[in-house]
């Protein structure tokens, strides 16, 4: 019998050779350079951390397209990001302290509504007297030029608007007071503060993307006048006056909902020419003279 019993050697040999022909297919497909089908239990559509990746990716995608030259609508992708970064650092928007957009075309449509319905409300009861001229400097594209984009308006006390020359409230029946929302009366400057964003965004994409969008909208500024008084800032009669701060500068007790904007729409020949614009230096002043019309 021993006659017929295979070597120990040739055993081994066979089983090495099952092995590698066993392994052998795996060995293969790794070394494939072609990527490997997705089975059903690895397909990215049933895994939520890849979908979450994607999106972050699809939406860095769509700020990055949006922040071009071009402005891109109301509300744009350059706005986006900016808003996704400022999160990222640990800062929140207080929505009863400042008229914000989100950054998607289209976003400020309801908040511009909101912000001109306020401002005619205001406006019946004080008039000119609450009302503050608005402008956006563009240096990165002319320093010396300030575009005019609005008007906002604020409430203010009925003993304000008649030290002012206004009218005050011409409903006596009900005091201005009580449609105050806020605990404290809002200045010029938390009127355009609080809606800084709104304005700035109408503006370099609605106005003049042109001058104020893509590359120069880091740097864009924005600037007061009195109320109504275009006509003598056009004569030379007027300093601009710049706006600084933040909405961290906005005090306690103050609402958004007692401010208002009223946006420059331009008609005709002006969507291609642009608006009321004027000349001044770095600190706002006339260049040149005063005249009269």
């Amino acid at each position: 019998m021993n006659r017929h019993r295979r070597p120990r050697t040739t055993l081994l040999a066979g089983r090495l050779l099952l092995l590698f022909l066993q392994s052998a297919p795996v060995s293969i497909a790794f070394q494939s350079p072609q990527v490997p089908l997705l089975t059903p239990s690895c397909r990215t559509d049933h895994h939520p951390s890849l979908i979450k990746t994607q999106t972050s990716l699809d939406a860095k995608t769509k700020s990055g397209s949006g922040g071009g030259g071009g402005g891109g609508g109301f509300g744009s992708g350059a706005a986006t990001k900016k808003k996704s970064s400022s999160k990222g650092a640990g800062s929140s928007i207080d929505a009863t302290k400042v008229r914000s957009v989100s950054g998607y075309t289209g976003s400020g449509t309801k908040v511009l509504a909101t912000a001109a319905n306020n401002f005619d409300r205001i406006r019946k009861l004080f008039g000119k007297t609450a009302t503050t001229d608005v402008y956006v400097r563009s240096p990165l594209n002319d320093e010396s030029v300030f575009w005019f984009v609005g008007k906002v308006i604020r409430m203010i006390t009925d003993e304000e608007a008649q030290e002012e020359g206004g009218g005050g409230n011409d409903n006596n029946d009900t005091p201005s007071e009580n449609e105050l929302v806020g605990t404290v009366y809002p200045t010029e400057v938390e009127a355009i503060l609080s809606q800084k964003r709104l304005i700035l965004e109408y503006a370099k994409n609605q106005l003049r993307p042109q001058n104020m969008a893509g590359p120069y909208s880091s740097a864009l500024e924005l600037w007061s006048a009195p109320g109504d008084s275009e006509m003598d800032v056009v004569q030379n009669k007027v300093t601009l006056v710049k706006i600084d701060g933040s909405s961290r500068d906005l005090r306690d007790g103050f609402n958004v909902k007692d401010v208002g904007y009223n946006p420059e729409i331009y008609v005709g020949e002006e969507k291609e020419k642009g608006g009321l614009r004027v000349v001044r230096d770095g600190e706002g002043r006339p260049v040149k003279a005063a005249f009269d019309i």
